[in-house]
């Protein structure tokens, strides 16, 4: 279900309260997050172009996306996350734990 993991994205958290968890994640070239669920909502804000190559455990997309780009998804997603760029990729990671406190 996961990408065979020769190199490890390091992940720096700068955030991390009762409310909101912040993540800074660098890539290598081929590096990988490793399986995992989120157990939040959270959005993802690229600080590089680059390439995510997601494994969902069923099958295997690339998403291009440019710098300051951003998404969201739900919590409850699994999968396994791939620099899939010949070059070092970063983006930020805002995890939700509780969006009643961000009103």
């Amino acid at each position: 279900m996961a990408f065979r993991c020769i190199c490890p994205a390091v992940p720096a958290v700068s955030e991390d309260n009762e409310t909101v968890r912040i993540t800074r994640w660098d890539f290598e070239p081929g590096a990988v997050t490793g399986w995992h669920r989120h157990g939040w909502p959270y959005f993802v804000v690229m600080l590089t172009d680059g390439i995510l190559r997601i494994h969902d455990g069923k099958s295997v997309n690339d998403v291009p996306l440019v710098a300051g780009q951003s998404y969201m998804r739900t919590s409850g997603a699994e999968h396994d996350v791939m620099n899939g760029s010949p070059h070092s990729i970063a983006f930020v990671e805002i995890e939700v734990k509780r969006p009643d406190r961000l009103a």
